[in-house]
């Protein structure tokens, strides 16, 4: 109620309903499989969900938006929604292997390892 008795409900609302990210996940803090790093690349592996039950408009959204590959950063800059939330509704997505997830590799390829870094820095101090 605003302050003259009248209901305030354009203030819940902003170009539609306002839904907390907790509804959208069903107040799930965790995905049940996987982390999903930030840089992680995200693809659909079927192009219409529709039949599929359970699933909430966001985990459509993210099927539709991953039929080009996406990292996990860019689908929550898509959806508006935060990278938590997303790594929650992947996490329900990849269980019914809706999408494929392949995480960053630990050494990226055709990257020197340590020890040519430490070669040059030696080799920088001896100058």
């Amino acid at each position: 109620m605003t302050g003259q008795g009248e209901p305030a409900d354009h203030e819940w609302v902003d170009e539609g309903p306002v839904v907390r990210p907790y509804a959208v996940t069903g107040g799930r803090a965790r995905p049940v499989t996987g982390t999903f790093d930030l840089i992680s690349l995200v693809t659909s592996t079927r192009e219409d969900v529709g039949s599929e039950s359970g699933l909430g408009p966001e985990h459509v959204a993210i099927v539709g938006l991953c039929q080009r590959v996406l990292s996990v950063a860019e689908i929550a800059a898509h959806l508006d929604l935060p990278v938590g939330s997303v790594r929650v509704l992947l996490g329900d997505l990849v269980a019914r292997s809706l999408v494929q997830v392949r995480e960053p590799s630990a050494t990226p390829a055709g990257l020197p390892d340590d020890s040519v870094f430490e070669a040059v820095l030696n080799g920088l101090r001896a100058l």
